[in-house]
């Protein structure tokens, strides 16, 4: 699988992560009410926002209410990878050195058909690009991840750090279109990993 160099700066604060879980849990909020409920400066969330949505993890939308002065805009998470140009480059990007990296260097059968595969290949990419440090097991659809950067954060509240990586796997692999669905996040199956478990659609 590819590595990158570079990584979800979004996911680096637990402002944000605070912020994109709320956004998560109900779509379509104003800055001002995710302010209020996260108890965060509003200029603050604006900043963090911005990150967010130029890491392709949610979307603005301007919506039109008919009357005087400037629109409101919510906040929705990116479900769709047509509805954010980054997160849909990301999914292009991860498939395409995906391939490349097989080509080179597979030499047995593939074990997973192309839809499959290429789901992994997203899904790989989040997750280093999220510091997470996958290993794949693609006859078992599994991954071990280790270290979590998130570890401080779990003792505070591991129900926030968790429940955003879930809905982000599951996002991340519906991006990519395919046969393959979380089965089940297990956290810390020793001390420092983590362990995602992926199903297959039956035909």
């Amino acid at each position: 699988m590819p590595r990158r160099a570079h990584d979800f700066r979004g996911l680096t604060q637990p402002r944000r992560m605070q912020l994109l879980r709320a956004i998560q849990r109900v779509p379509g909020r104003r800055a001002g009410e995710l302010a209020s409920e996260c108890g965060i400066p509003l200029n603050t969330v604006r900043d963090h926002l911005r990150v967010l949505e130029d890491e392709g993890l949610i979307r603005s939308e301007t919506v039109q209410v008919g009357t005087r002065g400037r629109p409101p805009v919510v906040f929705h998470p990116v479900r769709e990878s047509s509805s954010s140009a980054v997160a849909e480059a990301r999914v292009v990007g991860a498939h395409d050195r995906g391939r490349m990296l097989r080509a080179v260097t597979r030499t047995e059968a593939p074990v997973l058909d192309p839809e499959a595969s290429r789901q992994l290949d997203v899904l790989y990419e989040h997750l280093e690009d999220a510091g997470l440090d996958p290993t794949v097991d693609e006859e078992a659809l599994s991954f071990d991840l280790a270290p979590c950067r998130y570890h401080d954060m779990i003792d505070e509240d591991r129900a926030l750090v968790c429940g955003v990586h879930e809905r982000l796997v599951r996002d991340v692999l519906a991006h990519a279109d395919g046969p393959l669905s979380l089965q089940v996040l297990q956290p810390f199956v020793t001390a420092h990993r983590c362990r995602l478990l992926l199903t297959a659609a039956s035909d």
